[in-house]
């Protein structure tokens, strides 16, 4: 349907290629809503007691997990948002191709053949773009102290 929605005054040579990216970018699409929704949304009955205990709380059970030990603190909490924040500015200052290829081959865990398919690249070139990011990416968070 976009394809006949939006590209219908092209040329028909031109329509399976612009299917192609249409269809990698909607299931891209797809799978990155997944993942958020599966990160944001969580079982409840993962909360749940391992008996049928009618006087279950969530509340409680969600109070008991954030002031149990081994929790972050609030500035070791900071210190990590910071950093997070820090790395996604270094992602956003990355040539266009680069940052693509690096958020394709390592946020969305696709493979080289993957990648290339959804750039529309050789493999090499997208090996080539992710040595770049990544070796960007080290010179960047290193000039502003961040070791990973």
């Amino acid at each position: 349907m976009k394809l006949a929605h939006h590209y219908g005054d092209k040329p028909i040579a031109e329509l399976p290629m612009l299917f192609q990216r249409i269809l990698s970018n909607t299931t891209l699409d797809w799978f990155r809503r997944r993942k958020t929704r599966n990160a944001i949304f969580s079982n409840m009955s993962d909360f749940e007691s391992a008996g049928d205990d009618s006087d279950f709380d969530l509340l409680e059970t969600l109070e008991a997990l954030t002031t149990s030990e081994g929790t972050e603190s609030a500035q070791d909490a900071t210190e990590r948002a910071q950093t997070l924040q820090q790395i996604e500015a270094a992602i956003k200052d990355l040539p266009g191709r680069q940052r693509e290829a690096f958020l394709m081959r390592y946020w969305e865990e696709m493979d080289v053949a993957e990648t290339a398919a959804a750039m529309g690249c050789s493999e090499g070139s997208v090996k080539t773009h992710c040595s770049r990011a990544i070796q960007a990416l080290s010179r960047n968070l290193s000039a502003k102290g961040i070791k990973l």
